[in-house]
């Protein structure tokens, strides 16, 4: 006999009707945000793909909205690939970056360590090691402009050491220039580092450790095998961080050297500041932002890949 039940029309439960209701009207209360959003978002984007397939800069006097009348297609993409300058510039910024981020890394995990248990005058010691992050990077770069003078406390300090005077020209010096200034984006944002991994090591779970103490393991082997497994997410997300950031290191770099001597240290980010303020090739330098927005788009979406195989 066949069921008549199953053929009568289901009704829905007021509850998810209502829950129904309440998605609708949120999603239409919150439609213009979404869209403000979406435009703040994408406006610049599709602004900078415009720009960079034209040959339009601000000398031209003609609005941006015409650079369609200088139209050279992908010409400055052409260019790009062919710019040893970019090219040396990135190679630079690849330098600073696979310098500073393992040296942060490696110190914020020391300190991190250090800090995780509690000790005598804790605290005054975690906001020492916090102060250099919240340096101004223009004045921190400054302040290692006046380290590495000539007659700077750098070369006072090897000069007592050495027993005789120490003049080295650090900062003219094309082969000594980068270590300076990769030694004050060291100092500066290894305390951001030791924030989020010193983070990550409290959120493990104390159960587990103490479990381990008991069995007799240690501390390495705890350390191995239980805490950085759980950091695992922390970690990706401490690197992705840092190494997107050093695409964009320019105020410290830019104070002490000038991208100099010469193009010495010349990140990406002193580049492009060069081409836009003194050569005004904006068509070109929006060919080279959306490229590295490109490489930077990528970087992102592998990290977020590891934490999600890591999670």
């Amino acid at each position: 006999m066949t069921d008549l039940t199953s053929s009568l029309p289901t009704e829905t439960a007021p509850e998810d009707q209502g829950k129904s209701e309440s998605a609708r009207l949120g999603f239409w209360l919150t439609l213009p945000t979404q869209l403000l959003v979406l435009f703040i978002a994408l406006f610049p984007i599709l602004m900078q793909l415009y720009i960079s397939l034209t040959d339009w800069s601000p000398l031209d006097g003609i609005p941006w909205y015409r650079a369609y009348e200088l139209w050279i297609g992908l010409l400055n993409y052409i260019d790009l690939w062919n710019d040893p300058r970019f090219w040396g510039a990135m190679w630079r910024t690849c330098i600073v970056m696979a310098i500073c981020v393992p040296a942060q890394f490696l110190l914020g995990l020391g300190l991190a360590i250090l800090f995780v248990d509690e000790f005598p005058g804790k605290r005054v010691l975690y906001s020492t090691a916090l102060l250099p992050m919240m340096v101004v990077p223009a004045v921190a770069g400054y302040m290692f402009f006046m380290l590495f003078q000539s007659g700077g406390p750098v070369n006072n300090i090897l000069s007592f050491f050495a027993g005789s005077p120490v003049t080295i020209a650090w900062l003219s010096d094309p082969n000594l220039a980068l270590f300076a200034v990769i030694l004050s984006d060291i100092w500066q944002w290894t305390p951001l580092m030791f924030l989020i991994l010193l983070a990550g090591m409290v959120s493990v779970p104390q159960d587990q450790q103490m479990a381990a103490v008991l069995l007799g393991a240690s501390w390495w082997r705890r350390f191995r095998t239980i805490v950085l497994p759980r950091m695992k997410t922390i970690i990706i997300i401490a690197i992705a961080i840092r190494v997107i950031e050093n695409f964009k290191v320019f105020d410290n770099f830019y104070i002490m050297t000038g991208g100099g001597p010469g193009v010495a240290t010349e990140t990406i980010s002193i580049h492009i500041y060069k081409v836009t303020q003194q050569d005004l090739i904006w068509g070109y330098v929006a060919a080279m932002a959306l490229a590295i927005l490109i490489v930077l788009s990528v970087v992102s979406g592998l990290a977020i890949s590891r934490m999600r195989k890591a999670s």
